[in-house]
């Protein structure tokens, strides 16, 4: 995890701050290829987690790419089968924000939504990757809110552009590394909004599980240390349940073995929706 004022570890809910001179975890994946060379930095002091100010911990992350229908519980309520192949897409890595910070819906967006998602860090090189390959290149997982303009998916059909305004990428507040994992094969993944438990699944549900969609995505592009890949989201989002997230609402989501993600999210004062085009009408 990154604070203010440096990189930390969680030790006993405190934040150890240690001793080196990187800005944040992406940059140790770039020079690194892992995050190792931390374990044996000394410690110059710890702050109580209640007051570390986090920020996000890869930094601005070089791809962000995701994938749509992955999760059985969320492709059987469309009702068109689950699909052969992953639905992939690259969404802008200027939507990423700090932890915590308040995400401004724009004036644009009628049906913004939430979509509670494991991330994965990509720790060492992977092109053409075997699925073997892929934990071992994997510097570490956290918890992603991967939010869309559902209006806008249904408007253009591209989502790049329904996801990539400001703010609608955050990644969570810490890493979670492979070895700390329980079980790689079914780590769970929770999201709240306002408290109420809306989506509950862990990655065993997933159609593409995550090993063979990172081989599978290698063969069309590298993934370079830093690189961040949003691995879908289950059912129970708001367009599942015809209910968009609304001006104060908060979304946690929580994902084994880091912190929760807390999104909070707001409308300009005096803004409404409005109706987007991507070109003005010829008058």
């Amino acid at each position: 995890m990154t604070t203010q004022t440096g990189l930390g570890r969680i030790e006993d809910g405190a934040v150890a701050l240690l001793d080196t001179a990187f800005p944040d975890l992406g940059a140790v994946l770039e020079q690194e290829g892992s995050l190792d060379c931390l374990a044996s930095r000394p410690v110059l002091r710890r702050i109580p987690l209640d007051e570390a100010v986090l920020r996000a911990p890869l930094g601005r992350p070089r791809a962000v790419w995701g994938v749509g229908l992955n999760y059985v519980s969320k492709a059987t309520l469309t009702g068109r089968g689950l699909p052969k192949d992953p639905i992939l897409y690259l969404a802008a890595s200027s939507a990423v924000p700090a932890p915590g910070a308040r995400v401004a819906i724009p004036d644009t967006v009628t049906e913004p939504d939430y979509e509670g998602e494991i991330a994965v860090v990509i720790g060492g090189r992977l092109h053409r990757a075997a699925e073997s390959e892929v934990w071992p290149a994997v510097a570490g997982i956290t918890a992603a809110n991967d939010m869309t303009a559902r209006d806008v998916m249904r408007s253009t059909g591209i989502p790049a552009l329904a996801k990539s305004y400001p703010g609608f990428t955050p990644l969570g507040p810490s890493l979670c590394t492979p070895d700390e994992l329980p079980d790689r094969a079914a780590i769970p993944v929770r999201t709240r909004v306002n408290g109420e438990l809306r989506q509950d699944d862990t990655s065993a549900g997933m159609i593409f599980p995550l090993t063979e969609l990172i081989s599978r995505l290698s063969w069309f592009t590298a993934l370079e240390p830093g690189d961040v890949v949003l691995t879908g989201t289950p059912a129970g989002t708001g367009q599942d349940r015809a209910c968009f997230l609304a001006d104060g609402d908060e979304i946690h989501v929580e994902v084994a073995g880091v912190l929760p993600l807390i999104t909070r999210v707001a409308r300009a004062a005096g803004s409404a929706p409005r109706d987007h085009r991507l070109t003005e009408p010829v008058s």
